[in-house]
């Protein structure tokens, strides 16, 4: 094993014991929730409310609006296989919802976020993420392009951040490849691929059911498995050799995985375009700076010398093989379910 390969090796084993170690580590991200309001006559909304669900789970967040809100038509649920969305029509009075607060009980009890969005009558509109420790939403003037462009590019930090499954297919990769610059030659590839087809299932010109896609993104880390034992051992194979084109072709998969945690929201057909460029240029912020750890954990390793017996070194390999291959039978039982 090369020194650069046992480093990131040693590097990787910690990062896997700190991510087993937290709480929000899991196989899919959080998708948020997502409120839109709209309004279609003085101080009178359209409401659609979306909540995501997870093996059959609804997203414990409820909506709660200003007490003076009511209702002038009765409000339409309809249950999707991954959400659950309410859409109902409100008269919140002459001053309208400026200056009052929605809030969302329970938010604060989760883990994840809310996506609100306001559409004024006289053409403004703004965007704003609630999050956890602040559960309500206060209506105000509208933030500008700028703010909004801030609430997708944080969409897409945490979307690769807390997709657990896909930082461990990056980890994977970082597992095989021997050279610094084969790593800038795999990123890249991994980047490119995802970026196409983040696009393209974004605008509607493509489209892979949740299930298959979920089980082959688990298939493709549980590939990765057998490669990482196999540099270990000093063998090669095609993937070792080549990983940047093993990068290429399952990135074109993990993009229709982000391009799903996008389009899970309710984007509005006007936002799409700033959404799509701010919520990559998050998913390659946080995926650069999930690489930059790894490589200074690495870096660090190699400085103070540090030496593991060689079994532990192979941890990481085991551990990325394994929780593929339980990922890959849960989705595919999950799948026969009709889950």
């Amino acid at each position: 094993m090369t020194g650069w390969r046992r480093s990131v090796g040693q590097a990787a084993a910690v990062l896997l014991a700190l991510l087993a170690a937290t709480p929000a580590a899991q196989a899919h991200e959080v998708r948020p929730a997502y409120l839109e309001l709209k309004e279609t006559a003085p101080g009178q909304f359209s409401v659609l409310w979306r909540t995501p669900v997870l093996s059959g789970m609804r997203l414990p967040v409820a909506l709660k609006l200003p007490d003076d809100a009511r209702n002038v038509r009765e409000p339409v649920v309809q249950e999707l296989t991954d959400s659950l969305v309410e859409r109902r029509w409100i008269d919140a009075g002459p001053a309208g919802l400026s200056g009052k607060r929605i809030e969302f009980p329970g938010l604060q009890l989760t883990i994840t976020d809310v996506l609100a969005r306001v559409e004024r009558l006289d053409g403004t509109h703004s965007t704003e993420l609630i999050r956890p420790p602040r559960p309500w939403l206060e209506i105000a003037a509208p933030r500008g392009t700028l703010a909004t462009a801030g609430v997708y590019f944080a969409q897409g930090v945490e979307h690769i951040l807390l997709g657990v499954d896909h930082l461990l297919f990056v980890l994977g990769l970082l597992l095989i490849v021997r050279t610094p610059w084969m790593l800038v030659k795999t990123i890249t590839a991994f980047t490119v691929a995802h970026s196409i087809t983040l696009a393209i299932a974004t605008l509607g010109y493509a489209h892979v059911p949740a299930p298959p896609l979920n089980a082959a993104i688990a298939l493709s880390i549980l590939f990765l498995g057998p490669e990482i034992a196999r540099a270990w051992r000093g063998e090669t194979s095609f993937t070792i050799r080549h990983p940047w084109v093993v990068s290429f072709a399952f990135g074109l998969l993990h993009g229709f995985g982000f391009a799903s945690g996008l389009a899970a929201i309710g984007l509005p057909q006007t936002d799409i375009p700033l959404a799509l460029l701010m919520f990559n240029v998050g998913v390659e912020i946080g995926q650069l700076a999930f690489v930059a750890v790894i490589l200074l954990l690495a870096r660090a390793f190699k400085v103070l010398d540090v030496r593991w017996a060689r079994p532990v070194e192979l941890v990481p390999a085991y551990i990325v093989g394994s929780l593929g291959a339980f990922w890959t039978i849960q989705r595919l039982v999950l799948m026969a379910e009709g889950g």
